[in-house]
């Protein structure tokens, strides 16, 4: 498809008061052309080129004039130019076709941003974004070396080629393999994932793959082992099975044995088990110290520890600094946290301390049962308004209802469902207020702070 000229010169939605870019009389609504020359792609290149303390800016202004402006600035100064997209580039959708992929498990009829598949390589590095090395040219990772741009975010799943083609449902998915090497010999920082999908990539499938990955640690740093989410809406779909207790206990088994190796090899843990394991399988989480420092939170990695540590830490702290009155530091109130059936027993328990040191004060907490996508999805971040405001229709909730900020739209007050907080709010007739994934905001806000 070709690119408008609109794409090609890149429009300025804004400029940060103050920044070179204001000085310079650059407006909302010019275009930058290029830098030194050199027409930009993306981001990347805008981010590579600005770089330099000395650099020629040419920017079109909206009646068709071209200013250059001569450039001297310090190495790490940002010109302060915002773009209308953020990419600067087009998002590169998903040609895969994955057995275990979540949005194909989606019910008809959400808005159309949550269908969009995306495996673009820049969105590893702008957001975290996992990618699968598929969709990535020769060129996209010269470009990565060149600007040494890490850590890389990759969706690995299985080191088996053959069978990593069949899991992405893509004949290059195996091939794709072999970018790892290169980005391995370049030094560039990696994290890995693996989705479990029972009797397919786990046993000794897991077992092998885990021993070809040690091979690139610790430039590859950790790789998080997930168990496949499987939603209600799966009808024509790659039939799999949930993961039962007994398996969670096999998987999380062989992930520590190899923690151990790794440790003794190169320093780091290196393989994790996302939280969910542990829970299924009835076991505590790992300490602070297995986690290698957090690197892998955004799969559900060391949440549970993160939480209950920081958490503690936090309580103890308000009972040493509030010795001599602790009656006049927290609210007598009825209060309830609303969650999904994975948090819940972790925040039931940190409930349950506060009331045992906060008189008068009392805490329900709800277990939100996932009926919009099923009951096998049991993340917070996957329950919708619809399904929070039935359950809770009738339920004694006290004064307020917190809830996780992550089942809210990044920003907004949508759930998933488009059901807005408002709507809850008049439904439940409370206020309804959310909490961060902090142990110290949690224990602010269920004391009344």
């Amino acid at each position: 498809m070709l690119r408008s000229d609109k794409d090609k010169k890149h429009i300025i939605r804004s400029v940060v008061k103050g920044s070179i870019a204001e000085e310079l009389g650059i407006c909302s609504g010019d275009a930058l052309i290029s830098i030194d020359g050199n027409p930009l792609e993306d981001i990347f290149d805008y981010q590579y080129l600005t770089q330099s303390e000395v650099l020629t800016v040419v920017i079109e202004k909206e009646d068709g004039e071209e200013w250059e402006f001569d450039i001297e600035k310090d190495e790490d100064e940002d010109l302060g130019i915002v773009f209308e997209n953020g990419l600067m580039d087009n998002y590169r959708s998903c040609r895969n076709k994955c057995i275990f992929c979540f949005i194909d498990q989606m019910p008809k009829g959400m808005r159309p941003t949550l269908y969009f598949k995306d495996d673009d390589s820049r969105l590893s590095f702008l957001q975290g974004n996992y990618i699968t090395l598929t969709n990535i040219s020769g060129k996209d990772l010269d470009r990565i070396i060149k600007y040494r741009l890490s850590p890389i975010n990759i969706s690995i799943h299985t080191m088996n080629p053959e069978l990593r083609c069949k899991m992405l449902g893509n004949r290059f998915a195996g091939d794709a393999l072999k970018n790892l090497d290169r980005l391995y010999e370049a030094g560039l920082t990696m994290n890995g994932q693996i989705v479990l999908c029972k009797g397919i990539n786990d046993g000794d499938e897991l077992e092998f793959s885990i021993k070809e990955m040690m091979k690139y640690a610790p430039v590859l740093e950790s790789v998080s082992v997930v168990p496949v989410g499987l939603t209600k809406y799966r009808e024509g779909l790659c039939h799999l099975e949930p993961f039962e207790p007994d398996d969670s206990r096999a998987v999380i088994a062989l992930i520590e044995k190899y923690q151990k190796e790794c440790y003794e090899k190169h320093g780091i843990h290196f393989i994790h088990a996302s939280d969910e394991w542990y829970i299924n399988a009835g076991y505590e989480v790992p300490e602070e110290d297995r986690y290698d420092g957090y690197l892998q939170l955004e799969n559900g990695v060391g949440m549970v520890r993160m939480l209950k540590n920081a958490f503690y830490e936090a309580l103890n702290d308000h009972l040493r600094i509030h010795a001599d009155d602790l009656s006049s530091s927290y609210r007598k109130r009825t209060i309830s946290l609303a969650t999904g059936k994975l948090a819940y027993g972790l925040l039931r328990e940190l409930s349950d301390a506060c009331e045992g040191k906060f008189e008068g004060l009392k805490i329900n907490v709800f277990c939100i049962e996932n009926r919009f996508f099923g009951e096998r999805i049991t993340v917070s971040g996957l329950i919708t308004g619809s399904d929070l405001r039935d359950q809770l229709k009738g339920k004694e909730i006290g004064e307020e209802l917190f809830i996780p900020v992550n089942m809210l739209r990044a920003g907004e007050d949508v759930f998933l469902d488009d059901v807005t907080l408002s709507e809850v709010m008049d439904s439940l007739q409370v206020p309804v207020s959310t909490i961060k994934l902090s142990g110290c905001d949690l224990l602010d806000k269920l004391l009344g702070n």
